[in-house]
């Protein structure tokens, strides 16, 4: 996916937004442990989780912007798009988070003209909360 040149218009293609409770996070690993994160994590955002303070709050972080992004799609998580087909990452510049795609994924993407994804992410004591924006030419 090309991150688009500064001096090409974008349009936006889709918006997505998703809100996690961090307590309910923290449960949901404490019960359904490798299970769950093995279902909706890959093993490159699993390590990077327990490497934190408070794996919780990463969990819940990727958690909200495979939501975000599923929800900017329009499809949400399922047939078309699954946790998987969506790694979240951080930039080695900036530290900020965004997105790399299966090969799933990228074939969605592509198929609808998506070039850049724009990610934010805020932790908070209770809630985690991410955007997506779906940008195209």
């Amino acid at each position: 996916m090309d991150n688009g040149a500064p001096d090409r218009p974008s349009t936006v293609l889709g918006v997505g937004i998703d809100l996690v409770e961090n307590a309910r996070m923290n449960e949901t690993l404490e019960r359904w442990a490798k299970a769950f994160k093995d279902r909706v994590f890959l093993p490159s955002e699993q390590r990077y989780c327990e490497s934190k303070a408070t794996p919780a709050h990463h969990y819940a972080g990727r958690f909200a912007v495979k939501e975000a992004v599923s929800k900017a799609f329009g499809t949400g998580v399922g047939e078309h798009i699954g946790w998987l087909d969506i790694e979240v990452i951080r930039d080695e510049l900036t530290g900020a988070p965004s997105v790399q795609w299966s090969e799933k994924g990228a074939r969605l993407a592509q198929s609808r003209g998506v070039r850049k994804v724009l990610i934010s992410l805020s932790h908070a004591k209770n809630y985690t909360v991410a955007q997506a924006i779906l940008l195209g030419a």
